[in-house]
Protein backbone atom coordinates (compact mmCIF):
# COMPACT_ATOMS: atom_id res chain seq x y z
CA UNK A 1 0.00 0.00 0.00
CA UNK A 2 0.89 3.77 -0.72
CA UNK A 3 1.51 6.11 2.35
CA UNK A 4 -0.95 8.13 2.65
CA UNK A 5 -0.08 11.81 1.67
CA UNK A 6 -0.03 14.63 4.66
CA UNK A 7 -3.01 16.80 4.21
CA UNK A 8 -2.09 20.69 4.49
CA UNK A 9 -3.26 22.79 6.91
CA UNK A 10 -6.17 25.06 5.63
CA UNK A 11 -6.09 29.04 6.91
CA UNK A 12 -9.36 30.54 7.00
CA UNK A 13 -9.91 33.43 4.68
CA UNK A 14 -10.70 36.76 6.28
CA UNK A 15 -13.98 36.66 4.69
CA UNK A 16 -15.39 33.72 6.40
CA UNK A 17 -15.11 35.22 9.77
CA UNK A 18 -18.64 34.58 12.21
CA UNK A 19 -18.73 38.26 13.64
CA UNK A 20 -17.96 41.84 11.86
CA UNK A 21 -16.52 42.84 15.59
CA UNK A 22 -12.72 43.82 14.85
CA UNK A 23 -10.12 41.90 16.92
CA UNK A 24 -8.35 43.54 19.71
CA UNK A 25 -5.41 45.80 17.67
CA UNK A 26 -2.24 43.22 18.62
CA UNK A 27 -4.11 39.97 18.92
CA UNK A 28 -1.84 37.66 18.01
CA UNK A 29 -4.31 34.86 18.01
CA UNK A 30 -6.83 35.89 15.83
CA UNK A 31 -7.03 34.45 12.40
CA UNK A 32 -7.83 38.32 10.98
CA UNK A 33 -4.65 39.33 11.93
CA UNK A 34 -1.88 39.71 9.96
CA UNK A 35 1.18 41.35 11.74
CA UNK A 36 1.63 44.51 10.13
CA UNK A 37 -1.84 44.77 7.82
CA UNK A 38 -4.34 47.48 8.24
CA UNK A 39 -7.83 46.33 10.47
CA UNK A 40 -10.19 45.74 7.16
CA UNK A 41 -13.59 48.24 7.90
CA UNK A 42 -16.38 47.32 9.66
CA UNK A 43 -20.09 48.02 8.74
CA UNK A 44 -23.33 47.55 11.29
CA UNK A 45 -26.26 46.54 9.63
CA UNK A 46 -29.23 48.11 10.82
CA UNK A 47 -32.93 46.69 11.35
CA UNK A 48 -34.84 47.81 7.79
CA UNK A 49 -37.96 47.74 10.52
CA UNK A 50 -36.61 50.43 12.33
CA UNK A 51 -35.76 52.86 9.37
CA UNK A 52 -39.39 52.08 7.60
CA UNK A 53 -41.42 53.22 10.69
CA UNK A 54 -41.03 56.47 10.89
CA UNK A 55 -41.43 56.52 7.23
CA UNK A 56 -44.55 55.22 7.59
CA UNK A 57 -45.84 57.13 9.75
CA UNK A 58 -44.26 60.43 7.86
CA UNK A 59 -46.26 59.21 4.87
CA UNK A 60 -49.60 58.89 6.80
CA UNK A 61 -49.44 62.22 8.28
CA UNK A 62 -47.91 63.60 4.59
CA UNK A 63 -51.65 61.40 3.44
CA UNK A 64 -53.56 62.76 5.61
CA UNK A 65 -52.72 66.03 5.13
CA UNK A 66 -53.19 66.12 1.65
CA UNK A 67 -56.85 64.59 1.54
CA UNK A 68 -57.77 67.26 4.04
CA UNK A 69 -56.44 70.22 1.77
CA UNK A 70 -58.49 68.74 -0.97
CA UNK A 71 -61.74 68.47 0.52
CA UNK A 72 -60.98 72.11 1.65
CA UNK A 73 -60.79 72.71 -2.19
CA UNK A 74 -63.14 70.98 -3.34
CA UNK A 75 -65.97 73.46 -0.80
CA UNK A 76 -64.18 76.30 -2.01
CA UNK A 77 -65.05 75.49 -5.49
CA UNK A 78 -68.38 74.42 -5.00
CA UNK A 79 -69.06 77.90 -2.52
CA UNK A 80 -67.62 80.05 -5.53
CA UNK A 81 -69.27 81.27 -8.22
CA UNK A 82 -68.21 80.39 -11.40
CA UNK A 83 -66.63 83.68 -13.40
CA UNK A 84 -66.82 84.40 -17.00
CA UNK A 85 -63.45 85.00 -19.11
CA UNK A 86 -65.85 87.50 -20.48
CA UNK A 87 -65.87 90.94 -18.75
CA UNK A 88 -69.13 92.00 -17.84
CA UNK A 89 -70.97 94.67 -19.95
CA UNK A 90 -71.73 97.73 -18.45
CA UNK A 91 -75.97 98.42 -17.94
CA UNK A 92 -76.06 101.12 -20.03
CA UNK A 93 -73.09 102.71 -22.77
CA UNK A 94 -70.78 105.78 -21.54
CA UNK A 95 -72.90 109.24 -21.41
CA UNK A 96 -75.20 110.92 -19.33
CA UNK A 97 -79.22 111.11 -19.81
CA UNK A 98 -80.90 112.28 -22.86
CA UNK A 99 -81.59 116.49 -22.71
CA UNK A 100 -85.16 117.40 -23.08
CA UNK A 101 -86.65 119.43 -26.13
CA UNK A 102 -86.46 122.31 -24.00
CA UNK A 103 -83.08 122.76 -23.58
CA UNK A 104 -82.50 123.40 -27.58
CA UNK A 105 -85.04 125.86 -28.07
CA UNK A 106 -83.56 128.77 -26.98
CA UNK A 107 -81.63 131.45 -29.39
CA UNK A 108 -78.34 129.71 -31.02
CA UNK A 109 -75.77 131.69 -29.51
CA UNK A 110 -77.06 130.69 -25.93
CA UNK A 111 -77.49 126.94 -26.53
CA UNK A 112 -73.55 126.69 -28.63
CA UNK A 113 -71.47 127.50 -25.51
CA UNK A 114 -74.57 125.23 -23.34
CA UNK A 115 -73.46 122.46 -25.46
CA UNK A 116 -69.96 122.18 -24.70
CA UNK A 117 -69.16 119.50 -22.68
CA UNK A 118 -72.37 117.62 -23.78
CA UNK A 119 -72.08 114.87 -25.53
CA UNK A 120 -73.30 112.81 -29.16
CA UNK A 121 -74.15 109.06 -28.81
CA UNK A 122 -74.61 107.27 -31.73
CA UNK A 123 -74.60 103.08 -30.89
CA UNK A 124 -71.22 102.29 -29.74
CA UNK A 125 -69.86 105.51 -30.28
CA UNK A 126 -69.73 108.30 -28.27
CA UNK A 127 -67.83 111.96 -28.30
CA UNK A 128 -67.72 114.44 -26.14
CA UNK A 129 -68.78 118.20 -27.62
CA UNK A 130 -65.81 120.26 -27.33
CA UNK A 131 -65.84 123.12 -30.09
CA UNK A 132 -69.21 124.80 -31.69
CA UNK A 133 -70.31 127.81 -33.70
CA UNK A 134 -73.87 129.73 -33.55
CA UNK A 135 -75.42 130.54 -36.96
CA UNK A 136 -78.63 132.81 -36.36
CA UNK A 137 -81.92 133.81 -38.03
CA UNK A 138 -80.60 137.54 -40.04
CA UNK A 139 -77.13 136.19 -40.05
CA UNK A 140 -75.28 136.38 -43.87
CA UNK A 141 -72.83 133.09 -43.07
CA UNK A 142 -76.41 130.90 -42.24
CA UNK A 143 -77.72 128.81 -44.39
CA UNK A 144 -81.11 130.10 -43.92
CA UNK A 145 -80.48 133.46 -44.94
CA UNK A 146 -82.32 132.79 -47.43
CA UNK A 147 -85.20 130.75 -46.09
CA UNK A 148 -86.18 127.82 -46.45
CA UNK A 149 -85.48 125.01 -49.34
CA UNK A 150 -85.17 121.44 -49.95
CA UNK A 151 -81.84 121.71 -48.25
CA UNK A 152 -82.16 123.68 -45.57
CA UNK A 153 -85.79 123.04 -44.49
CA UNK A 154 -84.30 121.00 -41.44
CA UNK A 155 -83.17 124.38 -40.01
CA UNK A 156 -86.29 125.46 -39.99
CA UNK A 157 -87.69 122.78 -37.98
CA UNK A 158 -88.19 122.16 -34.24
CA UNK A 159 -85.53 122.87 -31.76
CA UNK A 160 -83.38 119.81 -30.84
CA UNK A 161 -83.62 118.11 -34.27
CA UNK A 162 -80.59 117.49 -36.17
CA UNK A 163 -79.55 118.94 -39.46
CA UNK A 164 -76.55 117.63 -41.47
CA UNK A 165 -75.72 118.83 -45.00
CA UNK A 166 -72.92 117.75 -47.28
CA UNK A 167 -70.03 120.38 -48.22
CA UNK A 168 -67.80 120.23 -50.83
CA UNK A 169 -69.53 117.07 -52.07
CA UNK A 170 -66.92 115.19 -49.15
CA UNK A 171 -67.96 115.83 -45.57
CA UNK A 172 -71.09 115.52 -43.80
CA UNK A 173 -71.38 118.43 -41.35
CA UNK A 174 -73.85 118.17 -38.30
CA UNK A 175 -75.75 120.96 -36.84
CA UNK A 176 -78.16 121.32 -33.72
CA UNK A 177 -81.47 123.28 -35.16
CA UNK A 178 -81.70 125.90 -32.15
CA UNK A 179 -84.96 127.94 -31.30
CA UNK A 180 -88.47 127.60 -32.10
CA UNK A 181 -90.05 126.03 -35.13
CA UNK A 182 -89.69 128.37 -38.20
CA UNK A 183 -86.60 130.67 -36.75
CA UNK A 184 -83.84 128.82 -38.95
CA UNK A 185 -80.88 128.94 -35.86
CA UNK A 186 -78.84 126.31 -35.78
CA UNK A 187 -74.93 125.38 -33.92
CA UNK A 188 -72.43 123.42 -36.15
CA UNK A 189 -70.48 120.84 -34.40
CA UNK A 190 -67.09 121.88 -35.33
CA UNK A 191 -64.85 119.34 -33.25
CA UNK A 192 -65.10 116.66 -30.93
CA UNK A 193 -62.91 114.50 -27.79
CA UNK A 194 -63.77 110.47 -27.84
CA UNK A 195 -65.63 109.17 -25.05
CA UNK A 196 -66.02 105.31 -26.18
CA UNK A 197 -66.04 103.48 -29.62
CA UNK A 198 -62.07 104.39 -30.42
CA UNK A 199 -61.72 100.90 -32.82
CA UNK A 200 -64.75 102.60 -34.78
CA UNK A 201 -63.75 106.06 -34.79
CA UNK A 202 -60.67 104.77 -36.03
CA UNK A 203 -62.08 102.75 -38.62
CA UNK A 204 -64.73 105.29 -39.68
CA UNK A 205 -62.26 108.02 -39.98
CA UNK A 206 -59.20 105.66 -41.68
CA UNK A 207 -56.87 106.60 -38.97
CA UNK A 208 -54.97 104.36 -36.41
CA UNK A 209 -54.55 107.85 -34.17
CA UNK A 210 -55.61 108.79 -31.51
CA UNK A 211 -54.51 112.43 -31.74
CA UNK A 212 -57.03 115.20 -31.73
CA UNK A 213 -56.50 115.26 -35.76
CA UNK A 214 -58.72 112.71 -35.38
CA UNK A 215 -62.34 114.67 -34.22
CA UNK A 216 -60.72 118.33 -35.05
CA UNK A 217 -62.89 119.31 -37.78
CA UNK A 218 -66.91 119.04 -38.55
CA UNK A 219 -66.27 117.09 -41.16
CA UNK A 220 -64.26 114.70 -39.06
CA UNK A 221 -67.09 114.53 -36.38
CA UNK A 222 -69.40 113.52 -39.22
CA UNK A 223 -67.38 111.16 -40.58
CA UNK A 224 -66.35 109.20 -37.19
CA UNK A 225 -70.37 108.89 -36.21
CA UNK A 226 -71.23 107.70 -39.73
CA UNK A 227 -73.73 109.90 -40.80
CA UNK A 228 -75.77 111.09 -43.66
CA UNK A 229 -78.23 113.56 -45.42
CA UNK A 230 -80.70 111.16 -43.92
CA UNK A 231 -80.09 112.19 -40.35
CA UNK A 232 -81.58 115.46 -41.08
CA UNK A 233 -84.54 116.10 -39.08
CA UNK A 234 -83.69 113.33 -36.54
CA UNK A 235 -84.72 114.50 -32.59
CA UNK A 236 -81.65 114.12 -30.96
CA UNK A 237 -83.51 114.34 -27.61
CA UNK A 238 -85.28 110.95 -28.13
CA UNK A 239 -83.22 107.48 -27.14
CA UNK A 240 -81.80 105.62 -29.77
CA UNK A 241 -80.05 106.26 -33.42
CA UNK A 242 -78.31 109.72 -32.97
CA UNK A 243 -78.84 111.41 -29.27
CA UNK A 244 -77.29 114.44 -27.57
CA UNK A 245 -76.65 113.29 -23.85
CA UNK A 246 -75.48 115.65 -20.88
CA UNK A 247 -72.42 115.68 -19.65
CA UNK A 248 -70.22 118.20 -17.41
CA UNK A 249 -70.11 121.88 -18.12
CA UNK A 250 -66.59 123.33 -18.63
CA UNK A 251 -64.96 125.40 -16.28
CA UNK A 252 -63.32 127.83 -18.87
CA UNK A 253 -64.73 128.48 -22.38
CA UNK A 254 -62.99 130.38 -25.07
CA UNK A 255 -64.81 132.70 -27.77
CA UNK A 256 -63.56 133.53 -31.47
CA UNK A 257 -64.47 134.03 -34.94
CA UNK A 258 -66.25 131.65 -36.84
CA UNK A 259 -64.12 129.56 -39.57
CA UNK A 260 -64.42 129.90 -43.49
CA UNK A 261 -67.04 132.90 -43.55
CA UNK A 262 -65.56 135.01 -45.92
CA UNK A 263 -68.45 135.84 -48.06
CA UNK A 264 -70.71 137.38 -45.16
CA UNK A 265 -70.27 140.97 -44.31
CA UNK A 266 -67.60 141.94 -41.83
CA UNK A 267 -70.13 142.27 -38.93
CA UNK A 268 -70.88 138.58 -39.38
CA UNK A 269 -66.83 137.58 -39.86
CA UNK A 270 -65.60 138.97 -36.92
CA UNK A 271 -68.63 138.28 -34.46
CA UNK A 272 -67.06 135.99 -32.07
CA UNK A 273 -69.85 133.60 -32.29
CA UNK A 274 -67.09 130.55 -31.99
CA UNK A 275 -66.85 128.80 -29.02
CA UNK A 276 -64.64 126.44 -27.33
CA UNK A 277 -63.70 124.53 -24.41
CA UNK A 278 -60.21 125.83 -23.10
CA UNK A 279 -57.55 123.76 -22.34
CA UNK A 280 -58.25 121.05 -24.51
CA UNK A 281 -56.66 120.03 -27.98
CA UNK A 282 -59.49 118.40 -29.60
CA UNK A 283 -59.85 122.26 -31.15
CA UNK A 284 -59.91 122.62 -34.89
CA UNK A 285 -57.50 125.49 -36.33
CA UNK A 286 -57.33 128.24 -35.87
CA UNK A 287 -56.54 128.70 -32.79
CA UNK A 288 -55.02 132.12 -32.30
CA UNK A 289 -58.25 133.40 -33.05
CA UNK A 290 -59.72 132.17 -29.45
CA UNK A 291 -59.65 134.31 -26.35
CA UNK A 292 -61.16 133.62 -22.99
CA UNK A 293 -64.59 134.45 -22.66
Amino acid sequence: MRPLRSIPTVQPLPHAAASCRPPATGDPSSPMTTPGAATPPCFKRSSPRKKLQPRKRHLAVDFAAGEAEAARASVAARATPLLSATPAVPAQSPGGIPLPREFFEVDALDLAPRLLGKLLRRDQVVLRITEVEAYRPNDSACHGRFGATARTAPMFGPGGHAYVYLCYGLHMMLNVVADKEGVGAAVLIRSCAPVSGLDIIQQRRGQQTEKPILLTGPGKVGQALGLSTDWSNHPLYTPGGLEVLDGPEPENVLVGPRVGIDYASSEHVTAPWRFAIAGTPWISAPKNTLRPR
